[in-house]
């Protein structure tokens, strides 16, 4: 089955953002809409919407007034639930209610002829439960856009136990013949991208209520050394908390109370105490008029190197040598472990264990530990921790050099594999798992995450980019320092490395 043809009729059902931005997608695709809100006058208001946004695009030069015009004669507004009686899709886009969603698409099963297709735009009810009353529940899917729609390039078309393979495919055309970049998953708790991104979250606040150090240094190291978009603080301050504590909450719960998704109690004293982030005006930071973001800690040297000595091959981190020798330190190589030594001090890639551990038992003085960064050879902070009982003199040596290739250097408490590291590891460990247990494609699995939630790499990729020997051994050393299963690596991880094969073989 192919794409619908643009003189299909579409309908959405909710006239909040969520709807009324599919609503302009559809449009903007050349498909008459009809919108649909049990609110009188809400439908015809965000129609209304839709038309200044679309304005502002004139003005700014990024639409023509025709195309604007174009797609506002697409939507009509409508009050009753009757006339998407000859509808070829009708998209539902309201509030998250199992019961709510069961009563409507059991209503329109009533109304609509056989060949229109019903879509659920839920990003956590399951679509086999939404559908099990029906009396053909393999004609509805869920239909999952990212807000707001009109901007953000991702749809997971999500399939539930009856779901039609051929519907499935059908929608997954029709969402990239609007522009937009589909992957296909089964209905299960968070589909892709709710619950492959639940340790970018996870993991930050678990170092903040270990004082590893602050949200500012957090959120900087995410985006200087991680290469995301956000860090985890901005970003929860942006989706609001309630909304995501809430859905942190609903993935554990569906879960069976799985530790890999334990919500945060910071997270919650947040929303208990109605700090609900850029919403309410203080969340993590305050975004009251006038308030100042605070900076990200840095620590600094003023030591002076000439000369470094690498053993052995750095790995993912081999881009610092180039970077030190532009800056014109003398690099001397000699055959060794995947260390560099500065002066007296030693520095390692980490590898998940804790600094002090890592030095005794691999008789390392003056350790220093190295985070991940995405590309060493353009990354503009790192982050350090250092053995106990580190001569002074020594570490100021270890952070000018790394100020000398020109990083800021932020300075952790001795946590397991740091903060970046855990959390793309966190987050590869998790999208295994949804690989292993047939959620999505590998290849689904990482588009989703780039172009869902922008991250740098899809996980799987870059877990093979790093090596997926290191992630095991950085996951295993997790679980070592916490003894929690939380940190326990997926069982496909475990079988890949043994094959010697990456996650995209």
């Amino acid at each position: 089955m192919t794409a619908l043809n643009s003189s299909a009729r579409i309908a959405v059902i909710g006239a909040g953002a969520m709807g009324a931005g599919i609503a302009q997608v559809a449009a903007q695709a050349g498909h008459p809409v009809l919108l649909l809100d049990n609110r009188p006058g809400a439908a015809a208001q965000a129609i209304e919407g839709i038309d200044r946004q679309l304005g502002k695009r004139v003005e700014n030069g990024k639409l023509s007034a025709e195309s604007r015009s174009a797609t506002i004669a697409r939507l009509q507004a409508v009050e009753a639930i009757e006339t998407l009686a000859d509808c070829d899709l009708i998209i539902e886009a309201i509030v998250e209610n199992l019961e709510v969603k069961r009563t409507l698409f059991r209503q329109l099963e009533g109304i609509c002829g056989e060949r229109c297709i019903l879509a659920s735009n839920t990003s956590s009810l399951s679509i086999t439960s939404i559908a099990a009353q029906l009396d053909h529940p393999e004609r509805l899917l869920g239909l999952h856009f990212f807000n707001p729609a009109p901007v953000m390039a991702l749809v997971e078309v999500v399939s539930g136990l009856a779901s039609d393979p051929a519907l499935a495919e059908c929608l997954y055309d029709t969402a990239r013949a609007w522009g937009k970049k589909p992957v296909h998953t089964r209905s299960t708790p968070g589909f892709i991208v709710n619950r492959v991104a639940r340790p970018f979250y996870a993991e930050s606040l678990r170092m903040l209520q270990e004082g590893a150090t602050d949200c500012p240094t957090l959120d900087a190291l995410m985006r200087e050394a991680g290469g995301f978009a956000m860090g985890a603080f901005e970003l929860t301050d942006l989706i609001g908390h309630d909304v995501n504590y809430a859905v942190t909450c609903s993935v554990f719960d569906a879960y069976y109370k799985d530790t890999r998704f334990l919500p945060s109690l910071i997270q919650k004293e947040l929303v208990d105490g109605g700090r609900l982030g850029r919403k309410s005006g203080q969340g993590f930071y305050s975004y009251a008029q006038g308030a100042e973001r605070p900076q990200a800690t840095e620590t600094s040297s003023d030591a002076k190197v000439e000369v470094c000595a690498v053993e052995g091959d750095l790995g993912i981190a081999q881009g610092l040598i180039p970077r030190l020798r532009e800056q014109g330190v003398e690099i001397i190589q000699r055959d060794g472990q995947g260390l560099m030594r500065v002066g007296d001090a030693v520095l390692a890639l980490s590898d998940g264990r804790m600094a002090c551990q890592r030095a005794r038992e691999g008789g390392l003085r003056n350790l220093i530990l190295l985070d991940l960064a995405f590309d060493y050879s353009k990354a503009q902070r790192i982050a350090i921790s250092y053995s106990n009982g580190i001569d002074p003199q020594a570490l100021e040596q270890g952070v000018a050099l790394l100020q000398r290739a020109g990083f800021k250097v932020s300075l952790l408490s001795d946590s397991p594999a740091l903060a970046v590291l855990r959390t793309v590891a966190m987050l590869a460990n998790e999208a295994a798992d949804a690989l292993l247990q047939g959620v999505a494609s590998a290849a689904d699995i990482d588009l989703a995450m780039r172009a869902g939630v922008n991250y740098p790499q899809g996980p799987l990729a870059w877990a093979d980019a790093i090596g997926l020997a290191h992630i095991l051994n950085v996951l295993e050393n997790l679980q070592a320092s916490y003894g929690e299963e939380r940190y326990r690596p997926s069982m496909l991880l475990r079988r890949r490395v043994a094959e010697g094969r990456t996650f995209h073989d």
